[in-house]
């Protein structure tokens, strides 16, 4: 059962500003966001009082006019936490401010009509019975711009033309692709000329192709009007793709907040390292002859890694090693149990003598067919490592 905001004194009216009534104003640019030890909770099922945490003390900072992903696998509370900001949920705890004003406490509630917040749904959400043109104007209705008939017939124009579509404004949604559908739908959010744009999985409903074309569009169209967004996936790619930075969440905690290479790079946990993108975890033993730089001694060879460390000088170490740092040579060591051929790259999987799988990929212009054996090298910078967990394995290929 969902929560629903309390009963709370309506906010106090803001004094209108400097522009006059009627008037088109110019493009708001994008408002931050703060997001403050929140904390979400629902009713558990059946009721008896119990409650279940959605989101759990997340504390967010999303910069004027940038764009945030909040990544996660299904119920991890990403969801949960756009809809507290748009103010469909109210946070048990904690404290959301958009711009300079306080939408969000324990003793303030702004209605979300009134927190200048744009918000594109999975499905769109667009009217059948209602033209194009009359489903972008509907989001201009209660705007604070106060338009008139002519000014309002413009400002659906200019929409029309920020999403390319124009000369379809008399169509039916049911007669539009579903990317066309999705583009609707952000027209429509943004008509109002909101501060902060938010995205419930806007892409999931469509096939991969439509899928990639689609979320460039967004992302060209949210840059141009530098509307602060923040969009729900459970897609890596596209969270990578779209966000100038991403917030992991995992069982409604945010797990690590930073950009895409950040994330890829320096993952803070070996949960987050499985999840931002495919990887290994190769043991390997602390070399404690390598002077004030940090090294380990693996299967792979020698493996820089970063420091400091929390174990002791003997202690071994589950290493982060990604595919492409994989390097394969004509050898022993390992078998090509399978291969994936991608043109640009091709990926392999092979076995460790111990049994152990390890994933690779590398230039397509040296190919290893199935069952041959090869020679597996580190190739890379320094990586992360943590304190070896588990069966005392050579490799590892992680998932989430």
């Amino acid at each position: 059962m969902a929560s629903t905001p309390h009963t709370a004194p309506a906010d106090p009216v803001e004094p209108p500003g400097d522009e006059q009534a009627g008037a088109i104003a110019p493009p708001i640019i994008g408002a931050s966001v703060a997001i403050d030890a929140v904390t979400v909770t629902y009713d558990s099922p059946g009721g008896l009082g119990h409650t279940v945490g959605a989101v759990n003390n997340a504390t967010l900072d999303v910069p004027a006019g940038s764009i945030l992903a909040l990544l996660g696998p299904s119920g991890c509370g990403k969801t949960s936490l756009l809809r507290a900001i748009a103010g469909l949920e109210r946070p048990t705890h904690g404290t959301i401010t958009i711009g300079d004003r306080c939408v969000s406490s324990d003793d303030t509630w702004v209605h979300p009509e009134r927190r200048n917040v744009g918000m594109v749904f999975q499905d769109g959400a667009l009217f059948p019975h209602l033209t194009v043109t009359d489903n972008i104007a509907f989001g201009l209705r209660g705007s604070s711009l106060k338009l008139s008939r002519r000014e309002r017939s413009a400002r659906v124009g200019e929409m029309l033309d920020l999403v390319d579509l124009a000369g379809l404004g008399d169509r039916y949604p049911g007669t539009l692709s579903g990317g066309q559908q999705q583009r609707v739908a952000l027209a429509r959010s943004l008509a109002p000329q909101p501060s902060v744009l938010l995205l419930d999985e806007p892409f999931s409903a469509l096939d991969a192709a439509l899928r990639i074309q689609v979320r460039a569009e967004v992302a060209r169209i949210v840059r141009d009007v530098s509307v602060t967004t923040i969009f729900v996936t459970h897609d890596q790619d596209e969270a990578f793709v779209l966000g100038d930075r991403v917030a992991v969440l995992r069982n409604g905690y945010i797990e690590q907040v930073g950009t895409p290479d950040q994330l890829y790079r320096q993952p803070s946990t070996r949960w987050v390292a499985g999840f931002v993108g495919e990887a290994n975890l190769v043991r390997g033993q602390v070399d404690t002859s390598s002077g004030d730089a940090a090294m380990a001694h693996t299967l792979l060879g020698p493996v820089p890694i970063t420091a400091p460390l929390t174990v002791g000088s003997e202690g071994e170490l589950d290493i982060l090693v990604r595919p492409e740092q994989v390097e394969l040579q004509p050898g022993d060591g390992a078998l090509v149990t399978n291969v994936e051929y991608y043109g640009h790259d091709v990926r392999y999987e092979l076995q460790l003598d111990d049994g152990s799988i390890l994933a690779a990929r590398t230039k397509s212009s040296k190919l290893h067919e199935r069952g041959a054996r090869v020679c597996v090298r580190f190739d890379g910078p320094a990586t992360e490592a943590w304190p070896a967990a588990g069966a005392a394995t050579a490799a590892t290929l992680l998932t989430p």
